[in-house]
């Protein structure tokens, strides 16, 4: 708009401020004193210096909550070691040497080979039984 237009007001604004003059003028004066205090009241409230957000109360409580659950579900659900050591036996360490040989791919082979029908770990698992007993 163009100072020109700006200062000449239409129609429609002229007829609005008259409407609003008149709508003033037959305010009463209670209503009036009241919608003053209320205006002086909210100039007040917004000159006054306001904290920062981040200070106000209750502002970070739903953060501080959302990381509060967090770290209670990492801890909950974060695999713990054992904290105290199996010990070894002799029967463990006969499970170990078994897991060796499980380990090991070439025992693997013979055990899965087509050929073999198991007859000589059968044997030798006899072998192994009778010497237990007889010692």
């Amino acid at each position: 708009m163009s100072r020109i237009e700006e200062q000449m007001p239409g129609e429609l604004e002229r007829r609005l401020k008259g409407l609003l003059e008149e709508s003033v003028a037959h305010v009463d004066g209670r209503i009036r004193s009241r919608l003053n205090q209320a205006r002086h009241a909210a100039i007040v409230e917004a000159s006054r210096p306001r904290r920062p957000a981040l200070l106000r109360p209750f502002v970070l409580m739903p953060t501080a909550g959302a990381l509060a659950a967090a770290a209670l579900v990492a801890f909950v659900l974060w695999p713990h070691s054992p904290q105290v050591e199996i010990p070894m036996t002799a029967e463990a360490g006969h499970s170990m040497e078994d897991l060796d040989l499980l380990a090991d791919g070439d025992g693997l082979d013979l055990v899965s080979s087509e050929e073999s029908d198991g007859s000589f770990f059968e044997w030798a698992a006899d072998q192994t039984d009778t010497n237990e007993t007889s010692t």
